[in-house]
């Protein structure tokens, strides 16, 4: 395989010293970068232009779905592998979704990530086992699911997904407008058709909806 340059994106230290070493024993494979929020991931990728960016699904700053976002909009021939301890398949769902090619536990670091990167450079996609299983699983369930909640869950987008997160761990109107680039109005529009669509009535309810539905951890 041709030399390929790629970049790790973790809060953690020890989690990035451990891929890299472990990325590092493959020949021709080099790191060329490392990040250890979301905003310092996007300006590493748009600076160095890694073949590969793996990516945490869960950091400071901004978070890899919105990393994932960032860089293949930027930097369109850099792949994504998510990285991530979330086993569910709505996180699964949105890292896709966001434009991920695979989604790894870090459980499966060790013995995958070698496997995950490959794959993903030459354009596949790479599901782990135990995620194929959860996805196949959440997609099953889906189907046999026939309430109004779920009905109007299908019919969210993206961008208010990303609000329903950022509410849930207690933003304001305000901090979200300023992190997603938005007016205050506009957020607030936003919220209000979110607890209309998905028929909530308190910031409470829709604490409760993202843990269920694996939006943001339990």
């Amino acid at each position: 395989m041709r030399k390929l340059r790629i970049l790790i994106a973790d809060d953690h230290g020890l989690v990035r010293r451990g891929a890299r070493a472990i990325l590092h024993s493959r020949n021709g494979w080099r790191v060329v970068g490392e990040a250890a929020n979301g905003r310092e991931a996007v300006e590493k990728a748009i600076e160095l232009k890694p073949d590969v960016a793996v990516v945490d699904i869960g950091m400071p700053d901004m978070d890899g779905i919105e990393v994932t976002r960032q860089i293949r909009s930027a930097v369109p021939n850099t792949k994504v592998l998510m990285l991530t301890m979330h086993d569910s398949d709505r996180m699964v769902r949105r890292a896709l979704d966001a434009g991920a090619l695979g989604y790894l536990l870090k459980s499966d670091l060790t013995d995958s990530l070698p496997k995950a990167v490959k794959a993903i450079a030459e354009g596949k996609r790479f599901l782990a086992p135990k995620v194929s299983e959860i996805v196949l699983e959440g997609f099953l369930k889906k189907e046999g699911e026939h309430e109004q909640g779920e009905r109007g869950r299908t019919r969210t987008t993206p961008r208010e997904m990303e609000i329903i997160r950022l509410l849930a761990v207690g933003k304001t109107n305000k901090e979200i407008a300023a992190q997603l680039g938005i007016t205050v109005r506009t957020a607030e529009t936003h919220r209000a058709n979110i607890m209309l669509k998905l028929g909530l009535h308190s910031l409470a309810e829709l604490i409760h909806y993202a843990m269920r539905h694996g939006i943001i951890p339990t």
